[in-house]
This record gives structure tokens, C-alpha cells and sequence, in this order.
């Protein structure tokens, strides 16, 4: 007798035959509802997150203030194109965003739908700002798939036979510590990072045509790669030196994240340009540039924008979802959930030489997964089963890094303690099935 399909296989086969492939499938889950930190999928069996949506509902699935926001704006009205009608929700929002990540004395912003779309307006007022092309980038970088993103991207795989890609990139190596720090100290590490950066003005790009440096203060789709503090600074007072702008895309590791708004207020380095959208917004298709005035001023009326920039509904969202993220403290969850993570996953790392390395800030948590005790050896084979255990044990795992071989972990930051300690219990379970494999 044949099986009958669940409703979750009846929708996949579904998605095979009208969505085109080079949509990815990162998880087999399906979705029903989803409230807080827990999706129902439709089958109606309950799935705890731990990917939050690649790190767009640090505030939750559909937190009640942002929905009656949406709902409320929707009776008004839908668009007008903020170029063409001038609307509150967009002015309330740049000051919000302006208060809590300020950029010096005075700060502008703008608004826009999408993380790439944030990047690409970015280097567009770097270059104007300078009058200068080059922009420098890193490996293993992540941000966006636009032309210009996904030329600052670093993985092969989300540009395959994309090209030409868009001209006066030019990439060095990410400080990843834990994998090329051999026997260095951390200072030694660094001090050698930096004297490559300061050489890359004489045998990598002329300095003087170098508009803007972008980077990621703690990678994401790279793998959660926090950038050593000492280097940040480092690259600050190079930027400073050469007069190129520094642009922080925080787009993953903004609003919350990381116990701050934004992770360079943990670094203490000021950007003179930094890029936010996933958690901003709750789910709604919102990105916002912020910067200093007089480098978001350098841009041509015209410039920068489009059609869609800041829609009024996705404005109240973000407007909705910042006074949330205050009023139930957000930030301080974050810590706490990430010291919780933490504390676990390290004891399970003591277990297990397969764990190379367990790492991140406040909850941007990743776990490294090597062959042979060997930093230099990703293990890519085994985050494959864990996430497939994980998923075929009620909990929604990813995988990150440029050969796949880290779990991560953006659970939403409203997470109940039991919901917690209940995925995490999954994810050691399957970690440990895995290894042993």
C-alpha cells in the first residue's frame, strides 16, 4: 500500500514544480503559524527555532505590538513612494534609528527593503563621499546577492556563473583567528593582519583610489567570525589615515544580536557608515543605511533610493519592533541566552575533538565542526546530519561558512528557558549521533 504524503511533503512537491531551483532549500521545514521562538508546521507538529529565520525575528514570531502596528497602518494606507509623498512613519524611524545608533554629532539616514539593498546604497555614498572607486572587502564575506553585494560576497556558490561582476573590488583575508592563528598569540595575529592590511596600499590597490573598506564586525553567512578587537581599531586608524570611508554591514548581527543594537557598540569603533535590516523589521522587508551627516549628505539628490524605499507599513514594523526590543529589554535576554548557549556547548566541545570551536557574541553563537583535531580541516559531512537530525527532532538548525561545517544558532531572543534548554538537549543529542557515526 503507498504511503500518504504528510501535508509537508505534498507542499515540497508543490515547490519542485513551480519554484524555480536556485531558490534554496535550507531546512525541510514547512510553517503553519509560528509564535515566539516556536513554529507549527502543516502537519500541526510544533518545531522549536534556532534559526529565527536567518535572523529576522530576533523579537519573535509575530509579536503582538508589531502586528497591531501592521494592522493599524493598513487602514491608512499602503504606499505612496516616500519620493513622491512624504509620510511620518519614514521620519519617525530614521530618528529612532538615529537616537540608538548615533554617528558622532549628527546622523542621517535612509531607508530601504533588503540587507543587499542597504550595501549597495552604501558604497554608492562611500564612492561620492570620497570621489574615489575601490572598495575593499574580506573572505568569507557575506552581503547580499545583488550585483555589487554579491561581487563583496566571498562564497563561490551564491555567484556561480554570474559574472562579470562589478569592477574595483578588492578582497583580503578575514582575521579569522581560530583557523589561521597557528602558533601565534593573539596580538602576534593581529600585528600580522595589519601590517597585511597597511601592504595592500602598496601591492593590492592604490590607496588613494580606495572609496571605502566594508566588513562585517561578526560574520555571518562566513560563520560567525568575530573580528579580533585590536584589528577593528586597527582598521579605524587606517581608515582614518587614508580618508576611506569604514562601512560596518550589521545586518545579521543587528538589533539586538549580539547584547547591543548594533555589534560595533560592543567594539567601541565608530563606522563612518553602517547597513541593518533582518530583525529591524520583524519579519517585513526593511533596511536602513545610517552614517554620519555629512558622509550620507556627499550623495546626489537621486542617487541613492527607489521606488519602495520604506514602506509606511514596514516603517511602523521596525518603529513597533525597536519599542518592544526596550521595553522587554532585549538586549540583556541576549546576553543571558548566550552565556546559557555557551556554558552547554563548551562542556560538549570538552566531549567531543570533532567540536572545533564553539564562538560568538551574546547569542550570534557558532559551533565549528573540523576532521582530526584540525583547525584547517572543516568537517562540512557531519553539520549535514545534525541539521537533518535536528529537524527530524522538532528543532530548526542552519549550517554557515564557506565549506558548511558550522552550526549556528539565532534562536528568537523571546525563547521561554524550557524552550531553550529543550533545543539545545536536541542539538547535543544530534551532535553526538553525528559524531559517532
Amino acid at each position: 500500500m503507498t504511503r500518504k504524503m504528510t501535508e509537508s511533503q505534498d507542499l515540497f512537491e508543490r515547490r519542485k514544480k513551480i519554484v524555480a531551483n536556485g531558490v534554496g532549500v535550507f531546512n525541510t521545514a514547512t510553517v503553519k503559524d509560528a509564535k515566539g521562538a516556536i513554529i507549527t508546521d502543516v502537519d500541526g507538529r510544533e518545531l522549536i527555532d534556532f534559526a529565527g529565520g536567518i535572523g529576522v525575528v530576533n523579537a519573535g514570531h509575530c509579536p503582538e505590538p508589531v502586528v497591531e502596528a501592521i494592522r493599524e497602518q493598513a487602514g491608512k494606507y499602503l504606499h505612496t513612494s516616500f519620493n513622491v509623498v512624504t509620510y511620518e512613519p519614514y521620519i519617525t524611524l530614521c530618528e529612532e534609528l538615529a537616537e540608538i545608533l548615533p554617528h558622532g554629532e549628527k546622523t542621517k539616514v535612509m531607508l530601504a527593503s533588503t540587507g543587499a539593498e542597504a550595501v549597495e546604497n552604501a558604497i554608492k555614498i562611500a564612492r561620492q563621499a570620497t570621489n574615489r572607486p575601490a572598495i575593499l572587502c574580506y573572505t568569507d564575506a557575506y552581503h547580499g546577492r545583488t550585483m555589487m553585494a554579491m561581487t563583496l560576497t566571498s562564497k563561490i556558490s551564491y555567484k556561480y556563473d554570474c559574472g562579470p561582476f562589478a569592477p574595483e573590488v578588492y578582497r583580503l583575508p578575514f582575521p579569522n583567528f581560530y583557523r589561521y592563528h597557528g602558533t601565534r598569540t593573539m596580538e602576534e595575529f593581529v600585528e600580522d593582519e595589519l601590517k597585511r592590511l597597511h601592504e595592500s596600499a602598496l601591492n593590492l590597490v592604490d590607496v588613494k583610489n580606495v572609496a571605502a573598506v566594508i566588513i562585517e564586525p561578526i560574520q555571518g553567512e562566513g560563520g560567525f567570525n568575530p573580528v579580533p578587537q585590536k584589528y577593528l581599531e586597527g582598521l579605524r586608524a587606517f581608515c582614518d589615515t587614508h580618508g576611506i570611508m569604514l562601512i560596518m554591514d550589521e545586518v545579521q548581527s543587528g538589533f539586538c544580536r549580539t547584547g547591543h543594537w548594533a555589534s560595533w557598540q560592543h567594539y567601541g569603533v565608530l563606522p563612518d557608515i553602517s547597513t541593518y535590516a533582518k530583525s529591524l523589521g520583524s519579519g517585513l522587508p526593511i533596511a536602513a543605511v545610517v552614517g554620519k551627516a555629512d558622509v550620507m549628505d556627499a550623495a546626489a539628490v537621486g542617487s541613492i533610493g527607489g521606488t519602495y524605499i520604506g514602506s509606511p507599513i514596514c516603517c511602523v514594523a521596525a518603529s513597533a519592533t525597536i519599542k518592544y526590543m526596550k521595553e522587554i529589554n532585549l538586549n540583556e535576554k541576549a546576553v543571558k541566552i548566550g552565556q546559557v548557549i555557551m556554558n552547554r556547548l563548551q562542556s560538549l566541545m570538552k566531549q567531543h575533538p570533532e567540536i572545533g570551536d564553539v564562538r560568538g557574541v551574546g547569542a550570534m553563537i557558532g559551533i565549528e565542526f573540523v576532521k582530526s583535531d584540525d583547525q584547517r580541516q572543516p568537517n562540512s559531512e557531519i553539520c549535514s546530519e545534525i541539521v537533518k537530525g535536528c529537524a527530524e527532532n522538532g528543532l530548526i538548525v542552519l549550517s554557515a561558512g564557506t565549506y558548511k561545517n558550522i552550526i549556528r544558532i539565532l534562536s528568537p531572543l523571546v525563547i521561554t528557558d524550557k524552550e531553550l534548554e529543550k533545543g539545545l538537549s536536541i542539538l547535543e543529542t544530534e551532535i553526538s549521533k553525528a559524531i559517532q557515526q
